[in-house]
């Protein structure tokens, strides 16, 4: 059987169909635009979105599974309900879905809230699921290399409870064996949560002075301020957007994202290698060779 996976064409999943690939796998995925859908041949492209109902009952054609990672956009809880309930009525009942560090705790953030909501639709809709919880992405610190770079402030409102973050590339890898193991099972698994966290929790401060060390010359923290946050990053992205992130690092200052007992051990007993860390992402960024 297939398993299908959307979002395939981003930052993880363009990493899980890589993973995918290398271990054999049956594989299609949905993208709105094929010609950037630069795959193997022999991955088989579905042109649509999650939002177009003839192309999701088109793409979920004899798959037995779904990742489903759908972007943080206004209408992502719509994306979610639909695509999981036309993946019911297409006999789906295997699902890894990409959800978000303690989701349910940060109801105020609109993507945990609707990451909250898809992961209750898994759960009562009788679905054999792997819930991904990952922590802030170290990726997302492309965003903001060039004020690091250039100016020698780290702006990201991290807080000082700490941040485990996460390599993309780890949490594809993780959602690849989990697809695997899905689809191979020989019957239903039940629901199951992993918390995606890096090897070190982290704060503002502290990836400073990562920085520091790295470069080679001061690197400063620029604190805590979420609305001085807000007003940059609206200067460069939708406005409901840039309040969503500072919502977000709202919950970065007062609570961080701490990993549980057992996070880390388990997920490098997953992929059977220590987990990418901030400082090595980091140093790839300095050296240009960051994924």
């Amino acid at each position: 059987m297939t398993i299908l996976v959307t979002g395939a064409t981003g930052r993880v999943g363009r990493h899980v169909v890589e993973h995918l690939v290398q271990r054999g796998a049956k594989l299609r995925v949905l993208t709105r635009d094929p010609s950037k859908a630069e795959f193997p041949a022999d991955v088989e492209v579905a042109q649509g979105d999650l939002l177009d109902i003839d192309a999701l009952r088109r793409a979920f054609s004899g798959v037995r599974t779904l990742f489903l990672l759908n972007a943080v956009t206004g209408d992502e809880f719509t994306q979610a309900i639909i695509t999981l309930n036309i993946a019911r009525e297409a006999g789906v009942e295997r699902v890894v879905y990409q959800s978000v560090f303690d989701a349910e705790g940060a109801v105020n953030v609109p993507h945990f809230a609707v990451k909250s909501g898809a992961e209750r639709m898994l759960q009562q809709m009788g679905f054999s699921a792997t819930i991904l919880r990952p922590s802030y992405f170290i990726d997302n610190e492309l965003m903001i290399k060039d004020v690091i770079l250039n100016h020698g402030v780290y702006p990201m409102p991290i807080g000082s409870k700490g941040v485990a973050m996460v390599d993309a590339r780890d949490i594809a890898e993780v959602a690849a064996i989990e697809l695997i193991r899905r689809d191979q099972a020989p019957g239903k698994l039940p629901v199951e949560t992993i918390n995606l966290v890096g090897p070190d929790t982290l704060t503002g401060p502290r990836i400073a002075e990562i920085w520091s060390e790295i470069l080679g010359r001061k690197i400063i923290y620029g604190g805590d301020d979420t609305s001085g946050f807000e007003q940059n990053m609206a200067s460069f992205m939708p406005k409901w957007t840039a309040y969503e992130m500072r919502l977000m690092a709202e919950r970065y200052v007062s609570d961080g994202m701490i990993p549980a007992d057992g996070d880390v051990e388990r997920l490098t007993a997953i992929l059977g290698r220590p987990l990418h860390s901030y400082r090595a992402f980091a140093a790839e960024i300095v050296a240009g060779a960051a994924p």
